[in-house]
């Protein structure tokens, strides 16, 4: 008996986990919340937070993408100013993250882009593209 409640259970866990996602008419594209417009090519990428099942949560940054020479991978810097008390003054630094670069994103160097955090997707990379700002080249 209590293998059936069991088993019941997880059932009932598995119909709450299978929830709809909200797509919009477009190419099948879901909304992710960030106020972000969504790009314009279709990929088949699971990791994709516009066409894929990726989930995108958390902290969201603006950077400069420094590296696309890894496969689906790209590198995203930005900088930012610290104060350093004993000096009175400010100090210039900058931060590197390692990214997921979806292929209908297809970042280059130069493109300024938002990323959105997502779950690990490996070692090192716990970030996606979500969308790209400005191409290099373009104004």
């Amino acid at each position: 008996m209590a293998v059936k409640k069991k088993a019941a259970k997880i059932a009932k866990s598995h119909e709450r986990a299978q929830v709809p996602v909200k797509r919009t008419e477009k190419a099948g594209r879901k909304e992710i919340g960030l106020g972000v417009s969504p790009p314009e090519n279709v990929c088949e990428d699971v990791n994709c937070a516009w066409h894929g099942s990726l989930p995108v949560r958390g902290k969201v940054f603006w950077g400069v993408v420094k590296s696309t020479k890894m496969s689906k991978t790209a590198v995203v810097e930005w900088g930012y100013h610290r104060f350093v008390r004993k000096y009175e003054s400010y100090e210039r630094r900058k931060s590197r993250v390692i990214v997921h670069n979806p292929p209908c994103m297809h970042a280059r160097d130069g493109d300024q882009v938002v990323i959105a955090e997502c779950r690990p997707l490996s070692k090192t990379k716990s970030f996606v593209i979500v969308g790209i700002d400005k191409r290099k080249g373009e104004l």
